[in-house]
């Protein structure tokens, strides 16, 4: 057990670094730039029970420290994941990989994540709730206990797996729906995801983004996530990944200290591919320079 190792859900990591979901594609795109391997894990793109193109272009705008995407979850679709990707996967990657699954309603979940439990590349499941139910009127699983919980449930019982349940920030009570998660047997809670956010081209007087709106990520969210890790991780039992506008060890330790277990990097990764292999070649540096010994139980009161 290294000095930058830690724990998550009982799965031993050699770092807390953890590349976040749709930043890091399936993984092997950047094993091309450097060795994978020396990342704690990563949480491969969001995958669907089938197929999606996602959202019209254009999808991406730049905002000042942070940015706005509207991909709409584009994927080959769980079976092409497991039968295509998986596969490229294991030739450059050693550890357990983390899962992140959407749905459109509570049998997609179900079925894409009883599908992933399957593989035994496969650690943990990262179930991200902030898709909208297309039963439910358009309003995402993660906007309520009540939704949260049944989604929680559901995959709970077609998995054997560490379910870690992704939660949205735009909500009114963020730990509400983190204690239903963790009351309905969740494993684990990722948190935050990106906050919806909005741009408008003066000159087109028209959204620079053809969906209007996206999720907003990046540096100046930080201190929203760290907010939110901390509220969270002071009121349940279960282990908190922090994310949201990480961008150096610095802030790797800062999340540690506001509760997180462990950390992952989305946007920055998208503006310097070897973000994550610069954070945790600098993590030593770091703790050396404040006298930390260890990244666990670093969770402040």
């Amino acid at each position: 057990m290294g000095k930058l190792s830690v724990d998550l859900c009982g799965l031993e990591l050699d770092n807390p670094v953890i590349p976040a979901s749709g930043t890091f594609g399936f993984g092997y795109e950047f094993a091309e730039l450097y060795d994978i391997n020396m990342l704690g894990t990563f949480s491969f793109k969001g995958t669907t029970k089938e197929a999606r193109f996602g959202n019209p272009t254009p999808r991406i705008a730049e905002t000042p420290n942070g940015m706005i995407n509207a991909v709409g979850l584009q994927n080959p679709g769980v079976e092409r994941v497991i039968s295509e990707e998986l596969p490229k996967l294991a030739k450059c990657f050693d550890k357990k990989v983390m899962a992140n699954v959407s749905g459109f309603s509570v049998e997609e979940y179900v079925y894409t994540c009883e599908k992933l439990d399957k593989c035994p590349q496969v650690g943990w499941i990262e179930v991200n709730i902030s898709c909208p139910n297309v039963h439910g009127g358009g309003m995402a699983f993660g906007t309520t206990p009540e939704g949260a919980a049944e989604v929680t449930r559901a995959v709970k019982a077609v998995t054997t797996k560490p379910i870690i349940i992704k939660l949205s920030p735009n909500v009114t009570d963020i730990v509400a729906i983190a204690k239903a998660c963790e009351a309905a047997g969740a494993d684990g809670i990722s948190l935050i995801n990106t906050l919806l956010g909005m741009r408008i081209d003066i000159r087109t007087r028209k959204p620079v983004i053809a969906n209007k709106m996206g999720g907003f990520s990046g540096s100046a969210i930080f201190p929203v996530a760290v907010r939110m890790v901390y509220q969270v991780s002071h009121a349940v039992s279960i282990p908190v990944v922090g994310m949201g506008g990480v961008s150096s060890a610095e802030d790797v330790i800062e999340m540690l200290m506001a509760g997180a277990v462990a950390v992952e990097v989305g946007a920055a990764n998208l503006v310097d591919p070897y973000a994550c292999k610069n954070i945790i070649e600098d993590l030593p540096r770091v703790m050396e320079k404040y006298r930390i010994e260890s990244l666990r139980d670093l969770k402040i009161q």
